[in-house]
């Protein structure tokens, strides 16, 4: 839903009548998760998608239905199903898509805009939709008691995150390409004069010591920690903190050959944190442990044999991807299965 937010909000400041489909429920193999949406104004514009492509023109005429009456719905979506035949839902899964209206002052174009000014500030909420029963449609941002069996709780503001240590041009690419896929970036370098805005449109910019940075931001398991500067004396430093943090996913740009000296130097400060020594950033060092190294993900990125900045920031975005999934990386001509893998849900995140 976060994709299709800024729009929706620009046409109900407006005034424009619009509605929204939103992938509620997915059952088997589908390509899109639950809070997957569709907008579609009165003039016939488009923006998001709730599948592969596969349902949208028939999603698109019940939007547009839903403009013209007033009233929301539940519309399914099968394998088995006639229609979705007639569509070209042909992935094996089932799902349900709430259409509804989003017309000028109404509810629903209300929480439209407070959706979106929340999203803007990354500030985590709630939103449950009914599925069932006269109410069908009614949305409830920050629901304190849980949903009924009737409802879907959709979580937004809190995007997967992506922290890149170093301002250089790999960053620039990287950054670009992580912000068009959902993430929330933020670039950290002491280098003013590369850590600049205007670089890195979209993301957060931060000047100062990478690992100082590390050491004192919020980061968990949606975050991954990109270290790309080729410069030892802030690389180790971040790497470090990265790796002493809860981050689910931590990478270092450089040969192998580079590796094996940057795991030197990791060793040495380590063997000298038992005597005592102190980091840059004030506080005593620990070691950092076998179990810490085997998380380090170095060269960075897949096999996919290009070297221009885009195409290295693919390769990297894709480790990305396939480690928060749990995915393998490997061609899907060579796998067998489900392209997509099941998912049974009615709650997203």
């Amino acid at each position: 839903m976060r994709g299709i937010l800024p729009i929706a909000a620009e046409w109900a400041r407006a005034g424009r009548p619009f509605a929204m489909a939103t992938l509620v429920a997915v059952s088997g193999s589908a390509p899109r998760e639950v809070g997957a949406s569709l907008i579609v104004s009165a003039e016939g514009e488009v923006f998001g998608n709730v599948s592969g492509g596969c349902v949208e023109g028939a999603v698109y005429e019940q939007c547009l239905q839903a403009i013209r009456s007033g009233a929301a719905s539940v519309e399914t979506f099968g394998y088995s199903s006639a229609e979705a035949f007639s569509v070209g839902l042909s992935c094996g899964g089932v799902i349900d898509v709430l259409v509804r209206p989003v017309l000028p002052g109404s509810v629903a174009a209300r929480d439209v805009l407070l959706l979106a000014e929340r999203e803007a500030h990354a500030m985590q909420m709630t939103y449950t939709l009914l599925v069932e029963g006269a109410d069908v449609g009614r949305g409830v941002i920050d629901q304190t008691a849980p949903p009924s069996s009737g409802a879907v709780t959709i979580t937004l503001g809190s995007p997967p995150r992506l922290i890149l240590v170093g301002a250089v041009e790999f960053a620039v690419a990287l950054s670009r390409i992580a912000i068009a896929a959902g993430m929330r970036v933020t670039v950290v370098d002491p280098r003013e004069v590369f850590a600049t805005a205007a670089r890195f449109p979209g993301a957060d910019v931060v000047v100062a010591w990478p690992h100082r940075y590390l050491e004192s931001a919020e980061v968990d398991a949606r975050t991954a920690v990109c270290v790309l500067t080729h410069d030892p004396k802030l690389d180790v430093p971040a790497l470090r903190a990265a790796l002493a943090s809860d981050a689910g996913y931590v990478g270092v740009m450089g040969s192998r050959q580079a590796h094996e000296e940057r795991l030197e130097r990791l060793a040495a400060e380590s063997a000298g944190a038992g005597a005592g020594s102190v980091s840059g950033s004030g506080a005593a060092r620990q070691p950092v442990s076998a179990e810490q190294l085997e998380r380090l993900r170095s060269p960075i990125g897949l096999d996919l044999g290009g070297r221009s900045p885009e195409e290295t920031a693919l390769s990297i975005l894709a480790e990305i991807v396939a480690d928060q999934h749990g995915a393998s990386g490997r061609r899907l001509s060579e796998l067998s299965g489900p392209v997509h893998r099941p998912l049974d849900a009615r709650v997203a995140s």
